[in-house]
């Protein structure tokens, strides 16, 4: 309990540190989604599933992507900048995350989706790289 000001000062600090806040609804459903452990073994299957269909096409296209156990790959074509294909990718509206960084700034942040957004991705990809 405070004062409004104070609250909304705080609020602005802590989304400052904590670019993805999660509200009471979504930490509830989250816990719900990790009790029902059927439905998350599902969904793990499909996002792996799914991550290595993913990682299979892009490396036909002459993608090197690095290994992950997660959500998401990063991966870089051979011949292809990742902020030229980043913004391909934009303007068809496909988002992916690119960061100009040291290191990382050939590769591509790609979260794995639906097989229909990743057959989307693959068709785009197929297009610029070809």
């Amino acid at each position: 309990m405070g004062s409004a000001e104070l609250i909304e000062g705080l609020q602005r600090v802590k989304n400052s540190f904590n670019s993805y806040p999660l509200d009471v609804l979504a930490q509830r459903a989250a816990l719900a989604a990790l009790a029902d452990e059927p439905y998350f073994d599902s969904a793990c299957r499909r996002v792996v599933a799914s991550r290595e269909r993913l990682c299979a096409g892009m490396a036909g296209m002459g993608f090197e992507v690095l290994p992950s156990a997660a959500n998401f790959i990063l991966a870089r074509h051979i011949e292809r900048s990742a902020s030229g294909l980043f913004a391909e990718l934009r303007e068809r509206g496909i988002i992916v995350r690119y960061f100009n960084q040291p290191r990382i700034d050939q590769y591509l942040r790609i979260s794995i989706g639906t097989d229909e957004q990743c057959d989307a991705l693959l068709a785009a990809l197929a297009e610029f790289v070809s």
